[in-house]
């Protein structure tokens, strides 16, 4: 029976623990990632920037109709210490390239054809957009997107650059 409990214990606050990673308030889970043009782009070293990250896939409406906003906001605010990081979820790259052929974007764009960096930012709607302050903690966690999200976006992204 102690034993059993000890196990539970174990694995309680392993899925905690590693929950807990990205959730706001939390440091950001740190990743590598291939960009558009094949090279790493590594979390760790965007410190000191304010981080719009945003996990999209290329078959969600709401993404497609989410990215030339998010790429208004980039343009916006970059000179100010902020930017955004479009992850891909897509498996076939070829689906990305695609639709970033339809709408393009000058934030970086990264790959995650694994999921494994969705997986770990508890990516359970798409999109999902993730902010993190120029400290690397994750301050606001959005699930999806609708109408009028963009405001508040904007609002936060405001006060974290002002910070």
């Amino acid at each position: 029976m102690k034993k059993t409990l000890t196990m539970m214990i174990g694995a309680l606050a392993l899925i905690f623990s590693s929950n807990a990673l990205a959730t706001e308030g939390a440091p950001a889970p740190d990743f590598t990632l291939k960009t558009l043009d094949g090279s790493n782009l590594k979390l760790s070293e965007q410190r000191g920037t304010v981080i719009l990250l945003n996990f999209w896939a290329s078959w969600c409406g709401p993404c497609r109709t989410e990215m030339p906003l998010l790429d208004d906001l980039y343009q916006e605010y970059r000179d100010y210490g902020f930017t955004v990081l479009g992850v891909n979820l897509d498996e076939n790259r070829d689906q990305a390239d695609r639709l970033l052929d339809k709408i393009p974007v000058t934030f970086p764009v990264l790959f995650d054809p694994q999921n494994s960096t969705s997986e770990t930012y508890g990516v359970d709607a798409m999109p999902t957009t993730v902010l993190i302050d120029r400290n690397g903690v994750v301050r606001h966690h959005h699930r999806g997107y609708k109408d009028g999200y963009m405001d508040k976006y904007e609002d936060q992204v405001k006060a974290l650059v002002l910070e």
